[in-house]
């Protein structure tokens, strides 16, 4: 009985190797899957012609017994260029000085074109390895590791979850490519993302920030009322008329 048992792991054990053999060879390469990720994001940009919502950051550092909200107005061109206007605040009151103001401004220096070319999750600054697949709701994404080819700060080391049908970022979790300071002792994030229409809207941000002295600071932030410039129906019959916009 022992030795019957036995084989029978040993097989059931060899064909978990060859299924997971066979669907590593059916996976894409995921330099192959970041290309297409950057076809369609372009794509994308262009059917928008930028974006506007709104954003409700949540900070919580239970050492200093710290609590804010803050609400924020972002707009975005056609060019992908940010510009942020504080709503309303709550709580603590050097929140905003201290904290989301400096995040906001490096975000929107990030939006930049020459800065954000170095930026992106692009070929150019990171190489994409193929990890898995998985379901995130009812739809199948890429699970990649991303690996940055420069120590930056403004750059990330994690996974991204790729959606597959639309080659869209779904998910990423990680960290920064460089601690930013002395002063942290780690950050890790994880971004989601939701599907509107044709176009993709970041969801909600959860971020925790190890600081000597200070302790941990969890930072939440809830995207809200995201909404295209430019509706792509309306953009997709202007390109269909004689003179209008090609796609």
């Amino acid at each position: 009985m022992k030795t019957h048992l036995m084989f029978g792991a040993l097989l059931l054990a060899l064909a978990a190797n060859t299924a997971g053999a066979a669907e590593n060879e059916t996976l894409p390469d995921g330099n192959a899957v970041a290309a297409k990720l950057t076809v369609q994001d372009a794509q994308r940009q262009h059917l928008a012609a930028g974006y506007h919502g709104m954003r409700r950051y949540v900070l919580d550092n239970e050492h200093m017994g710290k609590h804010a909200e803050i609400v924020v107005r972002v707009d975005c061109g056609a060019d992908g260029a940010k510009h942020f206007e504080l709503v309303s605040q709550e709580g603590w009151k050097g929140a905003w000085k201290h904290v989301v103001s400096k995040m906001v401004a490096s975000e929107a220096e990030a939006s930049q074109s020459e800065v954000k070319l170095r930026t992106r999750l692009t070929l150019d600054n990171y190489d994409f390895h193929m990890v898995r697949t998985a379901l995130l709701g009812d739809r199948m994404a890429y699970v990649v590791d991303i690996v940055p080819k420069r120590d930056e700060e403004r750059l990330i080391i994690g996974q991204a979850w790729i959606d597959a049908q639309d080659y869209a970022i779904a998910r990423i979790e990680g960290a920064p490519a460089k601690n930013p300071s002395f002063w942290v002792r780690s950050v890790h994030f994880v971004h989601t993302y939701h599907k509107s229409g044709q176009l993709w809207f970041p969801e909600t941000t959860l971020s925790t920030t190890g600081v000597r002295i200070f302790g941990d600071t969890t930072l939440n932030i809830h995207y809200f009322d995201y909404a295209p410039n430019q509706s792509p129906a309306a953009q997709t019959a202007s390109a269909a008329r004689p003179g209008g916009v090609n796609p």
